[in-house]
């Protein structure tokens, strides 16, 4: 992002605006979604080598949230939650299940903005299947789906161009379309930095924009699991998909090295394309008044643990980025000197989940009534909600022979996942506080006998409060 446009949206809105204020001009949104991204894999994150400046620059007028989190930690029932606002135990949709339903789909976020007046538009990858054909006319003015595989997709001139720079087309093309009286929201779904899962020689195709990005940096270290942690882990997850893919992509150091500066490569190469979201926003007169948020479908193992993908229960697959900014967000920014900052880090726990109920209630618009999550809207006004989440159910429930289904739940000490198709079901048992890197399985120690009946009791409770579609607002 230029200088000069990082200036205009430093100060494109008051710090402690109030979103959608009488009198004010409606909230628009930017939602942005990323594909296969780690919590720690941005520049404002403190990563040393990843360079994501346009993201960064979002976090640095907004507020980046350091413990947010999926609930399940696949893009299929992850997108889904961000699209209805239910915990896939409730909607009930991942990859080989029935599709969502009309009613989920009616409520979903586009859909409710759409029927309020807003303009909405879509463009990358969906991910998710409906039962209604109609349901993306339904929640989308603008739908343009854009999918990998292959990555570089064949133009009308015979040039090729990357997915991830078509995405960002569609954003350009959207905002300049939308009259400047309609409000709007645009969601843009990136499949970077998602592998290419049938290609086993090139599994991160990056544009060449990005080529010369990473060539020389020397490579953190595969973390944040020390080496060894894989003897640590249950035989149901050393004999797991986790462990194929880690096969295909992490095992050797020449597979890392260039598996690892590609990753890296899409991932700036969505980055860039936020940056051009955000400055037609600028170029169009619509920053001040738009919320952007910018977060990714689930986590990464990406070696760490000696695994790959995601699907399991440890935080490099559950944690997630997330930045927001704009109208509505208390920052540390002092826009009067015209001081920039890393800004605001906020601690409480946020989920995908909370994500459809956020962007309606900066809208102004009600939030249904058997939405599961609860508006961050508060959060980033600053305020403290004392009886804001302590913990929260996770869960994976494809059905794949190499990806053992389980249920739990992550709490401030204690993390408890029970893979209960297995015979006997294997428990896990993590405290956080005295083994914030969960090397040290506790669920068969009878010392910790009664903490385990307790993290098992409350996944139970969980389990059964989402699936009857009561809320925790």
């Amino acid at each position: 992002m230029t200088a000069l446009l990082l200036t205009a949206f430093l100060a494109a809105a008051p710090a402690d605006a109030a979103g959608a204020d009488a009198g004010s001009p409606p909230v628009n949104v930017l939602f942005v979604l990323t594909d296969d991204h780690r919590n720690d894999h941005l520049g404002c994150a403190g990563h040393p080598v990843l360079k994501t400046p346009h993201i960064d620059a979002l976090a640095a007028r907004g507020v980046r949230f350091e413990n947010a989190f999926v609930t399940t930690s696949i893009c299929a029932a992850s997108r889904a939650t961000i699209l209805t606002g239910h915990y896939e135990i409730s909607h009930g949709f991942t990859f080989g299940k029935p599709p969502l339903s009309k009613e989920l789909i009616r409520d979903s976020y586009p859909a409710v903005l759409k029927r309020a007046g807003y303009r909405t538009g879509f463009a990358g990858k969906f991910g998710v299947n409906t039962a209604d054909k109609q349901a993306p006319a339904e929640m989308f003015d603008v739908y343009k789906p854009i999918n990998r595989s292959p990555y570089f997709h064949k133009q009308p001139d015979g040039s090729l161009r990357h997915t991830t720079d078509l995405i960002g087309d569609a954003a350009e093309q959207f905002i300049a379309s939308t009259p400047a009286d309609q409000p709007f929201c645009l969601s843009l779904s990136f499949n970077a930095g998602h592998a290419e899962d049938g290609d086993l020689r090139d599994h991160y195709p990056y544009p060449e924009t990005e080529a010369e990005l990473y060539r020389d940096e020397k490579l953190p270290p595969i973390g944040p699991a020390p080496a060894g942690a894989f003897n640590a882990l249950p035989k149901v997850l050393q004999e797991s998909m986790n462990r194929d893919r880690w096969q295909w992509r992490w095992h050797s150091r020449s597979q890392r090295e260039r598996n690892t500066r590609d990753y890296y490569r899409l991932l700036s190469a969505a980055d860039r394309n936020v940056g051009r979201a955000v400055a037609a926003l600028e170029q169009a007169g619509r920053l001040e008044n738009t919320l952007v948020i910018v977060t990714g479908d689930n986590g990464y193992y990406m070696g760490s643990r000696g695994l790959a993908g995601k699907w399991s229960h440890f935080e490099e697959s559950l944690r997630v980025p997330l930045v927001i900014a704009g109208p509505g967000v208390s920052t540390s920014i002092d826009v009067r000197a015209g001081q920039a900052s890393m800004g605001r880090v906020e601690s409480a726990v946020a989920l995908n989940v909370d994500l459809p109920a956020t962007m309606l209630d900066a809208c102004g618009q009600s939030v249904p009534a058997d939405y599961q999550g609860r508006s961050l809207v508060p959060l980033l006004k600053g305020e403290t909600a004392a009886d804001w989440r302590t913990d929260f159910l996770a869960e994976h429930r494809m059905n794949n022979a190499r990806i053992p289904k389980w249920q739990g739940v992550r709490g401030e000490r204690w993390v408890y996942a029970n893979y209960y198709e297995q015979t006997p079901p294997v428990e896990c048992l993590y405290d956080l506080e005295a083994d914030p890197l969960q090397l040290k399985n506790l669920a068969t120690d009878p010392a910790f006998a009664e903490d385990l009946a307790t993290m098992r009791a409350r996944s139970a409770e969980l389990g059964r409060m989402w699936t009857s579609g009561r809320d925790e607002r």
